[in-house]
């Protein structure tokens, strides 16, 4: 273990040390006023950071002591003991189930994409020189906006190992992820949590906001990347004149992603009471490849992969839900840069929850933040869990880190652009 690894890792458990800012005291045993919840969490992040090879057990190993701890000492918040644990997940259960199936279902998609032979003619489309990669980051943060940004993820990576042969620079992988998170995040459809603060009551243009920033951001980050890319391979043009497209397989991919668009605003403007109750979204998925067997048959043997890549974010994402966060400091500018690089290492969706029953947000502002800012290190969003499933490579947060060292600038480009030319204004 070099000391270049324990400064970065010591960077992200520095990181960890925001999260008592969020709470409002510890029920249980604090250590120099830090709950110990959020030092196991911690210390289960430098876990991550370290061992990136053994990153599910890390997140595994973390996860239950989190539980035995809680269990012991200080209970959950729906109440103490294994009745506490038990309401807990029972409220938790539907999210973990939705992120389950959508990163294992388009796992499944983004085979189907490939084996379809549309990859293949991108590389004949795509402008030549550092436009090419560039290009194709424009296009997944469009895509994005209208796909949930773990389809648009791995849609971007599938096409990126086509165009450079698998020849993919570990920055140019952090920024295909970026630009997915990035493109949803003014989007009421592209991303979770702009979908939350839509069926709250707040307009979609007040969401849509989130591009100015996003935009700004995406030519920061992607450039630099895109640039890298190319210097480190560049794009591969097929000298073959005819390639036969699978139409089928392009069919089973728009199929799978217009049941996962029409069921996500259907339940949201329709049921979004019951969107609580069940995992609809996920569920749509997995149905949808189902129907579509008899036509052409998944890639099954990625399954066990897509499911470990699934467990890990899943644990992390329980890990967070039990920590003792149960208000944010009050709305401002500055909050909300920050929460954004908080999003890193904390899941979005309960800092999105609490950013909702607070209020005084700028929704705009907030969207971008908790959207974006899960890019800044490979577990800090599915759609970075789902496309280091694809590349192992990616899972140091070192490398991640040091490649992608264009991803923060980007953040902080976007953020100050959308402050001085709408400026803050909450609702």
């Amino acid at each position: 273990m070099n000391l270049s690894n324990l400064t970065r890792a010591g960077g992200l458990l520095a990181a960890t040390a925001l999260f008592p800012a969020l709470a409002i005291a510890a029920d249980g045993p604090a250590i120099a006023g830090i709950p110990v919840d959020f030092i196991l969490f911690g210390l289960t992040l430098l876990g991550v950071a370290l061992f990136h090879h053994n990153v599910l057990q890390v997140a595994l190993g973390g996860l239950a002591t989190i539980t035995a701890y809680k269990l012991i000492f200080t209970g959950f918040k729906a109440g103490p003991g294994i009745a506490g644990l038990a309401a807990h997940m029972g409220h938790e259960w539907v999210l973990i189930a939705n992120l389950f199936c959508l990163l294992v279902g388009f796992a499944l998609l983004a085979r189907h994409f490939e084996d379809s032979g549309v990859p293949e003619l991108l590389p004949k489309l795509l402008p030549d020189g550092w436009l090419g990669p560039f290009a194709l980051l424009v296009i997944i943060f469009l895509l994005s906006g209208i796909l949930d940004n773990i389809a648009a993820a791995l849609i971007g990576a599938t096409v990126a190992a086509t165009v450079f042969k698998r020849k993919v620079h570990i920055g140019y992988l952090a920024a295909l992820v970026t630009a997915s998170n990035a493109g949803g995040a003014g989007s009421v459809v592209g991303d979770t949590t702009t979908t939350m603060i839509w069926i709250s009551g707040v307009s979609p243009l007040a969401v849509a906001e989130a591009y100015l920033a996003a935009s700004v951001a995406l030519v920061v980050f992607g450039i630099p990347a895109a640039l890298a890319q190319h210097r480190y391979a560049q794009i591969v043009r097929s000298e073959d004149k005819a390639h036969a497209v699978d139409w089928a397989r392009v069919g089973i991919v728009l199929f799978i992603l217009v049941a996962a668009i029409v069921t996500n605003v259907t339940i949201n403007l329709k049921f979004p009471e019951a969107a609580d109750h069940f995992p609809f979204l996920g569920v749509a998925v997995v149905l949808a490849i189902l129907v579509m067997t008899p036509l052409r048959k998944p890639e099954w043997s990625l399954l066990p992969g897509a499911m470990k890549g699934s467990v890990f974010l899943l644990a992390l994402v329980t890990c967070a839900s039990m920590m003792p966060v149960d208000k944010l400091p009050p709305a401002s500018v500055l909050t909300t840069l920050g929460l954004g690089f908080i999003s890193a290492v904390f899941d979005n969706i309960p800092l999105t929850a609490l950013a909702i029953k607070q209020g005084g947000y700028d929704w705009g502002f907030l969207a971008y933040a908790v959207g974006f800012g899960g890019s800044m290190l490979w577990f800090g969003s599915s759609a970075g869990v789902a496309v280091a499933s694809l590349f192992p490579e990616a899972r140091s947060v070192g490398q991640w880190l040091r490649h992608g060292w264009f991803i923060p600038i980007g953040y902080v480009a976007g953020y100050a652009a959308i402050t001085f030319v709408l400026g803050w204004h909450p609702s």
